[in-house]
């Protein structure tokens, strides 16, 4: 069941970078797009949490959850979905997959944790992969705004970074809270300042927009994405440990690029496929507690499989 959960989890966040490139291109405003995923998606998480006893009304006032709010919902939802009016979804993906790189640089920076030279190879690795999926589009003369997509990504994801070693904090403050009610509130507090800053910047063209593609996109995203995603990444959390379902990181940017390629007709140069593998080896090689879980999990399976065949 961990395996068939874990697959599920990982084909889900590869398709939610193109589910929001298609609500984007259907004339969906970015920001009210993400804003309503999060709301009602936090919302109704939130209610059946309630209904079931797991969560105090309280958590809905504290200050943590609209920091932790901020930095994991808005600041990396926002910039994501603007950036895809410009990039592709599968560039996104590679590049909201630096997420790992960026805390370890600021764990390293700011709460001065030491970093192993496999680390820092890692980093660099990884570093190599995002230079080789920017440079297609910036050798064959792309728009300023594909360049200015790019870097969105990767600002979201250092507010991403900021929010997930904020969050961290937040989990061990508020213990007797569970994580799912916590994420529910901070997604909720995400979501309404998407939508404030959807109402002070866009505008909403209702004739302009291609209905069916936009609402499909808001209702795949909310309940796929968010809901069943995350449920089932808490699940196989709560079944294995916190390493493991973190791999759908190094699984995402392939999925992403091929599905747009396939699906959205994305161009999708060599060049950008030697950027994925860099990326993905470049965080494989970062998390060194997972290399070794999954190292270890290899070594038992094997250990299994030989006991089986002497039993035979």
């Amino acid at each position: 069941m961990v395996g068939i959960a874990f697959t599920v989890m990982c084909l889900i966040f590869g398709t939610t970078f193109l589910a929001i490139k298609i609500g984007v291109e259907a004339g969906m405003p970015p920001f009210l797009s993400a804003g309503l995923r999060f709301v009602i998606a936090g919302a109704l998480m939130f209610a059946w949490m309630r209904m079931k006893g797991k969560v105090n009304i309280s958590l809905l006032w504290r200050k943590e959850m609209l920091i932790t709010g901020a930095g994991l919902t808005f600041g990396t939802f926002a910039t994501l979905y603007w950036a895809e009016q410009y990039v592709s979804s599968g560039v996104g993906a590679i590049l909201s997959a630096t997420g790992p790189l960026m805390i370890m640089l600021m764990q390293t920076a700011l709460l001065r944790q030491k970093t192993s030279a496999r680390m820092i190879t890692g980093c660099l690795i990884g570093f190599a992969g995002v230079v080789l999926v920017v440079l297609p589009g910036v050798s064959i003369g792309g728009s300023p705004l594909w360049l200015w997509g790019c870097i969105a990504v990767l600002v979201g994801e250092v507010c991403y970074s900021a929010g997930a070693i904020y969050s961290k904090k937040v989990i061990n403050q508020f213990k007797e809270a569970n994580p799912i009610a916590i994420n529910a509130v901070q997604m909720m507090y995400g979501g309404l300042l998407l939508s404030l800053l959807s109402v002070g910047t866009e505008s909403w063209s209702m004739s302009a927009l291609d209905w069916v593609p936009a609402v499909s996109s808001v209702i795949y995203l909310t309940v796929i994405g968010s809901m069943v995603g995350h449920s089932l990444f808490y699940w196989i959390m709560s079944r294995t440990n916190p390493l493991f379902p973190a791999t759908w990181l190094y699984i995402s940017p392939p999925i992403a690029v091929g599905l747009g390629a396939v699906v959205y007709d994305e161009h999708v140069s060599w060049i950008t496929w030697i950027g994925v593998a860099l990326v993905v080896s470049g965080l494989l090689a970062m998390n060194e507690k997972v290399s070794d879980w999954l190292k270890k999990r290899s070594r038992a399976r094997m250990t299994v499989q030989a006991s089986e065949s002497v039993l035979k």
